[in-house]
């Protein structure tokens, strides 16, 4: 049995939500896209894009009519899906004291949460590149389909600050050997390489990106609503998200580590184009 007209392509967009840094999109059979905007800047965070997200996420998730709400689609508008943090944005943080940058973290934080434990299945759609927490958004997805040359990165410790509050989702995603390897030197894969991990589920070239993503949704649309709700939340009892303890110590991470001097530095060096201090030395 199928639950609506699933073989027909999801067609008809509709406008929920337009903001400064969002849009939400209600296509056919309950599906929404929460479509980036930032493309001049690669769909880069700031806190604006951080809160208008968060407050997406918590609306779209209390939805009562499970067929009014029944997948959700993560894009980027233009080249890339998401770059990470917003320069500007990354500069005004290495300026702020400790306790301003937990409470940046924390929102941060509780963002990721509310993606990773929002009640529909979430698929990412990646082109250009998942960086640092485009990566996040990716790992905090349940199915990733990207452009096979897209990269994807988690570049934090490269700048002398760490992948925070994004870290239990990739190594929950992926396990701690990918993670590890990801994590802790800044390396970069392709959306193919990305495959063997399972941070990404399917490949597509440029030109077949959203022809395979109508074919995805329909693949998806034939679970039942409730059905899959269910299931998303036994995935979810089976590997359990951070607890109030494991959040706040990963809060406390990324802000000591953006208010260090080590972190400033690596900051700094990265807007003047130079190598920090600790690479002195050292040949790539």
């Amino acid at each position: 049995m199928c639950w609506g007209t699933c073989k027909k392509e999801c067609t008809m967009n509709n406008i929920y939500y337009s903001g400064k840094c969002i849009r939400v999109e209600s296509l056919d059979h309950g599906v929404k896209k929460l479509i980036l905007t930032r493309s001049d800047i690669r769909n880069a965070f700031n806190e604006s894009m951080i809160k208008e997200i968060s407050t997406m996420l918590s609306e779209l998730s209390k939805i009562e009519n499970v067929n009014e709400m029944r997948l959700l689609i993560l894009e980027g508008e233009g080249k890339v899906f998401c770059a990470g943090a917003d320069l500007n944005y990354m500069k005004d943080q290495s300026l702020r004291n400790l306790e301003q940058n937990k409470e940046d973290a924390t929102n941060l934080g509780q963002m990721f949460y509310k993606l990773a434990s929002f009640p529909c299945p979430v698929i990412s759609l990646v082109q250009g590149a998942a960086i640092g927490g485009g990566f996040g958004l990716v790992a905090c997805s349940d199915f990733t389909l990207a452009e096979e040359n897209a990269i994807f990165a988690t570049s934090e410790v490269l700048l002398g600050i760490v992948p925070g509050v994004i870290s239990p989702y990739i190594i929950r995603k992926i396990g701690v050997a990918h993670a590890s390897s990801f994590l802790l030197n800044g390396k970069k894969l392709t959306g193919k390489e990305c495959l063997i991990s399972g941070l990404v589920n399917k490949i597509a070239d440029h030109e077949n990106l959203k022809t395979e993503l109508n074919t995805l949704i329909n693949s998806f649309l034939l679970a039942g609503p409730n059905a899959a709700r269910r299931t998303k939340e036994l995935i979810i009892n089976a590997s359990p998200f951070p607890n109030k303890s494991q959040f706040d110590f990963t809060v406390k991470q990324i802000a000591e580590a953006r208010s260090s001097n080590e972190g400033k530095a690596g900051i700094l060096a990265f807007f003047e184009k130079n190598s920090p201090y600790w690479c002195n030395g050292i040949t790539k």
